[in-house]
């Protein structure tokens, strides 16, 4: 190679999800229109576990911190992608470029550390109720947060340090936001490095919580195995079936974008994959929740009530 024609970009232009014209205000339909349940949603449910008494126990705690996550991850690339989706003007200045993969990889570590303390609690709540309410209190989840982010923030960093010291051939992103493969495949050699880095801390980080929330599964599974009675296996399910469909949601898409050498990026299949995890998943997960979790559902009914009865 010509390391001459190496060159540094002050800037990225990210090409978005499509250069048709025709295709772009359905595009900015779709993600306006994603975005704006993503919000609702997650303000509704945030707003419910908040002002409701019945629903003050540590697992909606948890529940909460999901949807600010949920609304935070979106608003780190959405609203830019909007913009993007109706004007000519989509550069993103290089420093705006990598505190927007940082925040992205923080948040979205975040969201699966905090699955796995929702599934900790899931797990002390069916394999050893008698205790669950001495052992999961509002003060371990705060520690478990804390400790959470104090993994997530310097791996978030370390990753996106490593990206500003790579040498870009282009500045044309072939992605609607600033995320690791698409940076790794405008390096002008092989990012072995960042590739490394990845396959090693990147899978400890990662999948740490994955493995944890399998265990948790697994152990559930065993007790849940043995209940004879039919009404508390439908109870134990139903409480764990809104968690597990999150879960597979998430971990998903992650395991396809990430877990793979830069080589092998698809520009068009994997911002199809990206759509999921940053737009759609983070508008599901309140209607998961709330369509799943008896408790939620009731919270908002009786919050309607309330306004309903206001306004008369």
């Amino acid at each position: 190679m010509d390391y001459a024609n190496w060159t540094s970009v002050s800037e990225f232009v990210l090409l978005g999800l499509s250069e048709r014209r025709d295709l772009k205000p359905l595009i900015f339909a779709g993600l306006l229109t994603t975005y704006l349940v993503n919000l609702a949603g997650n303000s509704l449910l945030l707003g419910a576990v908040w002002a409701d008494p019945q629903l003050r126990s540590p697992m909606y705690f948890l529940l909460s911190q999901l949807a600010v996550l949920d609304m935070s991850f979106a608003s780190i690339t959405l609203p830019q992608a909007l913009v993007h989706a109706l004007t000519q003007h989509r550069a993103i200045p290089f420093a705006s470029c990598m505190a927007q993969l940082f925040l992205f990889m923080a948040v979205g570590n975040m969201e699966g550390y905090l699955l796995a303390a929702m599934a900790y609690d899931r797990y002390v709540a069916i394999c050893n109720p008698l205790r669950y309410a001495a052992v999961v209190t509002r003060p371990l989840c705060l520690k478990m947060a804390a400790a959470s982010w104090a993994v997530v923030i310097p791996h978030s960093l370390l990753h996106t340090i490593k990206a500003t010291q790579l040498r870009y051939c282009s500045h044309y992103l072939q992605h609607f936001f600033c995320d690791l493969p698409p940076l790794l495949h405008l390096s002008c050699t092989r990012p072995f490095s960042n590739e490394l880095a990845a396959f090693t801390e990147g899978v400890l980080v990662v999948l740490a919580p994955f493995i944890f929330i399998l265990a948790s599964y697994a152990c559930i599974g065993v007790t849940v195995g043995r209940l004879r009675s039919a009404h508390s296996l439908r109870k134990a399910l139903s409480t764990c079936s809104s968690h597990l469909t999150v879960v597979t949601l998430l971990y998903g898409s992650v395991a396809w974008i990430y877990f793979r050498p830069a080589s092998s990026y698809v520009q068009e299949r994997d911002q199809q994959v990206a759509i999921i995890y940053t737009a759609v998943a983070p508008a599901l997960n309140p209607l998961i929740y709330s369509l799943r979790n008896k408790d939620v559902a009731a919270a908002l009914r009786r919050a309607r009530r309330k306004i309903l009865a206001r306004g008369t």
